[in-house]
């Protein structure tokens, strides 16, 4: 019986800095690495051919759903592990991955727990720790689904999810410009997606950026974070409320722009 294959997924756009630092970590047990671009204008197609012949490229962003789905098309291996750029497998989380495939049960997929480092600390509480997210899965069973952001894997019905040990670490923001600009990016795919479909209020706006602080310094304790986790919690609710006080402009301007015609 021939041994299960492996594939590592990941889509990318200028991640010549933590690119080479993450695939180190698998290229040398997995059996290919599919990398799709979405305009890269630093060093991460000349990191990326290093370690694979398999990068692909589009330009025209359908969403990061669909871009997912894009690039598990060009996967040929049995099994499809998807990481971002700022990850690393952990030794035990390798081991782990190897031993899921070797005795994978069928109508079964894998998740694991990230560790965040978010401006050189890492992030126990606040709602971060544990984060356990799907990500290993035979490649003809099932894909990401279509969210333009916050994609997930599409659990089919009747199969399980199983849990794998070690860690899978994640190196996000160093510094604020990096969060601020990941963020932007989210935020307006976030009312993109919702916009004709939900409504919001500036009073909504506010309350829902309250109650985020509330659950991730409180609720979700990331007052042991320290600082940082005041920082996190601060810097969240702002983004909650900048996408809902976003959502309510968007409908506000087009309700009296029709009166003023």
């Amino acid at each position: 019986m021939n041994k299960p294959t492996l594939a590592v997924a990941l889509i990318v756009k200028n991640e010549q800095k933590h690119l080479q630092a993450c695939l180190e970590t698998v290229h040398d047990w997995v059996d290919e690495i599919v990398i799709l671009d979405s305009g890269s204008q630093d060093q991460t197609e000349s990191i990326a051919r290093q370690f694979t012949d398999k990068f692909f490229t589009n330009l025209d962003w359908p969403g990061f759903g669909k871009q997912r789905q894009l690039a598990q098309s060009y996967v040929s291996s049995d099994f499809v592990l998807w990481l971002d750029a700022d990850e690393r497998v952990t030794p035990e989380l390798k081991q782990s991955i190897q031993d899921a495939i070797a005795n994978h049960t069928p109508q079964t997929v894998y998740r694991v727990n990230r560790l965040t480092t978010a401006f050189g600390k890492q992030i126990h509480h606040s709602g971060w720790s544990p984060d356990w997210v799907v990500r290993l899965f035979k490649t003809n069973e099932t894909q990401y689904n279509d969210a333009l952001v916050h994609e997930s894997v599409k659990v089919p019905q009747g199969f399980n999810t199983a849990s794998l040990s070690g860690r899978l670490k994640h190196f996000t923001y160093e510094q604020l410009h990096e969060y601020t600009r990941k963020t932007h990016q989210y935020m307006q795919a976030w009312a993109d997606q919702r916009e004709g479909k939900k409504s919001s209020s500036l009073l909504g706006a506010i309350l829902h950026g309250f109650f985020r602080f509330l659950k991730m310094y409180v609720l979700k304790k990331g007052f042991m974070d320290g600082k940082h986790g005041l920082l996190l919690a601060i810097l969240s609710a702002n983004t909650t409320f900048t996408r809902y006080a976003d959502l309510w402009l968007r409908d506000y301007v087009k309700k009296h722009r029709k009166d003023q015609e």
